[in-house]
């Protein structure tokens, strides 16, 4: 098995390999616009949810009020007033959260970079849904703690730690292997890992380069290749990669010491749109999402300004950055559209980040 750890035999409550498709009407049409009482919304998950019809509220009602319009409706129709509370609101997004995950219970998703981060805000929703996660990275310590905070908790899904080197091709098809043998295969491959080194293109290092090249662009595509290929002798036909990308991949930042970095998320980018086109070229049902976040609040600046913390601080304290968790919401979103949906990718930033 290389230098890979072992994985947990039948940890977990995964369900036997084979084909998997989603239930026919799994996914609940929205047929009620919310209009929400007073200035603030109402939270679930984390989420504001606002309309533009909050003016039409009923005077003194505590909660929300549904309407449902009629068929010529055109935003302005009264139709049927229901009063019900905001934790029954909060009640009913959770239900229609739940029912789009629940095709993915039990199943398995490999998340990379699992030991920190957004890697780890990851494994731990996707634990939450009911899912067997392996999380790996270079050191487990990290993982093995979320696993037990994830199995304390009570949650459905289990989480397995498992060591791997990313840099090493040989450590990636040993995991691979491991889970094949010992958990059937891949249903979600989540490519999270990525770093950055401070070294510019007009005085950088080679080795630095070679270093985020072979992270952020190689073990990206090798753990892509390596998880199709389970998912096809296995005919699993709705599987789903997901590149956690950045903004980076789609604007070049300022700072020189971020330009080699910014080029291999604009790889990411390249990469995620090839895989698509391919897979529909194989008629696969498997999709292929980006998601690109801008500034979240992690041990990125700190790895990259490491020689310089107050520079890596200061990354993160001239606004109010995104957190792991939001990019774990957009995780759970993607994972969740119905199968016919191809979410391409999903860009999202601080409100006050300005590019």
């Amino acid at each position: 098995m290389g230098r890979g750890g072992a994985l947990a035999a039948g940890a977990g409550r995964g369900g036997a390999a084979g084909p998997h498709r989603p239930p026919a009407g799994m996914w609940p049409i929205a047929e009620e616009r919310r209009v929400e009482q007073g200035a603030e919304a109402g939270q679930s998950g984390g989420r504001s949810w606002r309309t533009s019809d909050a003016g039409r509220s009923t005077a003194g009602a505590a909660g929300v009020t549904r309407e449902r319009p009629g068929p010529y409706d055109l935003g302005r129709s009264p139709a049927v007033q229901v009063l019900c509370s905001q934790s029954e609101v909060r009640g009913r997004l959770g239900t229609l959260a739940r029912a789009g995950m629940e095709r993915w219970r039990d199943r398995l998703a490999l998340v990379t970079g699992a030991s920190g981060g957004i890697g780890a805000a990851v494994a731990r929703a996707l634990v939450q849904q009911g899912l067997k996660v392996v999380g790996c990275a270079r050191t487990v310590g990290n993982i093995e703690e979320l696993a037990a905070e994830c199995k304390s908790a009570g949650y459905p899904g289990t989480l397995i730690p498992y060591r791997c080197d990313l840099s090493n091709e040989e450590d990636i098809l040993s995991m691979f292997s491991a889970v094949r043998s010992q958990h059937s295969g891949v249903d979600i491959c989540i490519n999270n890992a990525g770093l950055a080194r401070p070294d510019t293109l007009l005085s950088g290092s080679t080795r630095g380069w070679k270093e985020m090249f072979n992270v952020n662009v190689l073990a990206l595509s090798i753990c892509t290749r390596e998880a199709y290929q389970s998912m096809r002798e296995r005919k699993v036909d709705d599987g789903h990669i997901i590149n956690i990308n950045s903004m980076s991949g789609h604007r070049v930042p300022p700072p020189a010491e971020t330009h080699f970095y910014s080029a291999t998320k604009y790889a990411v980018t390249a990469l995620t749109e090839g895989l698509r086109q391919e897979l529909r070229e194989a008629q696969s049902h498997i999709r292929a999402t980006c998601i690109s976040p801008g500034v979240v609040e992690t041990q990125f600046a700190f790895k990259l300004h490491d020689k310089d913390p107050e520079k890596a601080a200061a990354t993160y304290e001239h606004m109010k950055c995104l957190k792991p968790e939001d990019v774990a919401e957009a995780v759970i979103y993607v994972l969740s559209t119905p199968p016919h949906v191809q979410i391409g990718d999903i860009q999202m930033r601080p409100t006050e980040q300005v590019t």
